[in-house]
Order: structure tokens, then C-alpha cells, then sequence
């Protein structure tokens, strides 16, 4: 589990294609620290495993539904990464609880300076818009943010100028895909509202239910 709070840019240094997956070499510091073979590592929010690793960077597989689902295909060597190792059991939980499966991509369509803030409109599929709400939290390549404003075909999110300093997305421009994850959460109750049809497994929570009784 991370937490999406950055802990370090680093760099691809190179990549290994094969005919459906990958391997990454990713150049770091911090998060090599303690490393081990076998650690998750979120790279631009996608928990991948250290496979191998030297004083200076990391190795990691990339498989072939990682490739499809997320915007990892879209790196090159040199391209600057978000990274975070998994959250330690007595760490700061100082973001919100990001699983590190990315849902999909989105697309930056408009960059904005406000004052010292800089906003951000990304648009998105209707199957990751649903899991977004105004104020709740959402993962944006491992960086954890508060969504701003949502609409049907976007949602938009306010960075400060640290975020922009110590993470890829005072990098990115318009036009550019970013890996989503939205907050876990919800999919949760989501689920747990369509329970089974079997009634052995049906738990008779549902939303009329719910609304019913004034949820």
C-alpha cells in the first residue's frame, strides 16, 4: 500500500521491450535505501516489484495488461518518474490509501496559473469519472491530490508549488496522459451495493435501502 506522497523524482534509464512486456532501469536514491529484490516501488503511481538493483538504480518487469492500462508505455530514456516505496507500518499516512493499480489514463486538456497554485483539467473515461467526487481524493502518476471541480467528461485538481517541484506534473503540458487511480473506497461500496443474486449471499443492503432510511 502507498500513501501518494512522493518521495523522489527519478529517471528511466533505460527499457527493455519485449513483445508484450518490458523491464525498466530506473535511476534513484532515496528509495534505494533499504531496497530488497521483491519490494513494491510505485512508479508514476503503478506498484511495480524490484527485480534487480545496484547502488545507483532499480530494475522492475513491467507485464503486458500494465503496459495497456497505464501510461508507463509512453516513457522514454531519460523521462523523469514519480517514485514511492510501499508505506512502512509505522509511517505517516499523510496522503490517502493508494493501492498502486492504476484504473486507466486521463489527458491534461487545459494548464492554468492561479497566483501560486497551478491548475490542472484532465479529461477522462465515464468508467473512472463515476469513482470521482468533488473533494475526495485521487491518485494522478502516484501523486495524491484533492479533486477541485468534476464534470462529465473532466475533473480538475490545484497543485501548490511544492507538489510542482518535487513531482513529474510541474513537468507535464497539455495534451499529455497521466495514470489514474481513483479512491479504492468507493469501489468498495459500490460492490457491496450489488451484492450476488443468489439470496445465500445477498446481504439486503441496497441503495433504496439505504435511501429509505435516510443515507
Amino acid at each position: 500500500m502507498f500513501t501518494g506522497i512522493v518521495e523522489e523524482m527519478g529517471t528511466l534509464r533505460g527499457i527493455q521491450k519485449g513483445t508484450h512486456s518490458a523491464v525498466l532501469q530506473i535511476q534513484a536514491a532515496k528509495v534505494l535505501e533499504d531496497v530488497k529484490l521483491g519490494d513494491s516501488i510505485a512508479v508514476n503511481g503503478v506498484c511495480l516489484t524490484v527485480v534487480g538493483f545496484d547502488s545507483h538504480s532499480f530494475s522492475a518487469d513491467v507485464m503486458h495488461e500494465t503496459l495497456n492500462r497505464t501510461a508507463l508505455s509512453t516513457l522514454k530514456p531519460g523521462s523523469p518518474v514519480n517514485l514511492e516505496r510501499a508505506m512502512p507500518a509505522n509511517g505517516r499516512f499523510g496522503g490517502h490509501i493508494v493501492a498502486g493499480h492504476v484504473d486507466g489514463t486521463g489527458k491534461i486538456t487545459h494548464i492554468q496559473k492561479d497566483d501560486n497554485a497551478v491548475w490542472y483539467t484532465i479529461a477522462a473515461s465515464p468508467s473512472i469519472l463515476r469513482y470521482v467526487v468533488e473533494k475526495g481524493s485521487i491518485t494522478i502518476d502516484g501523486i495524491s491530490l484533492t479533486v477541485a471541480k468534476t464534470d462529465t467528461t473532466s475533473f480538475s485538481v490545484s497543485i501548490i508549488p511544492h507538489t510542482a517541484q518535487v513531482t513529474i506534473l510541474g513537468k507535464r503540458k497539455t495534451g499529455d496522459l497521466v495514470n489514474l487511480e481513483t479512491d479504492i473506497i468507493g469501489k468498495y461500496v459500490e460492490k457491496l451495493l450489488q451484492p450476488a443474486d443468489t439470496p445465500a449471499q445477498s446481504s439486503g443492503l441496497t441503495r433504496d435501502f439505504l435511501l429509505k432510511h435516510g443515507f
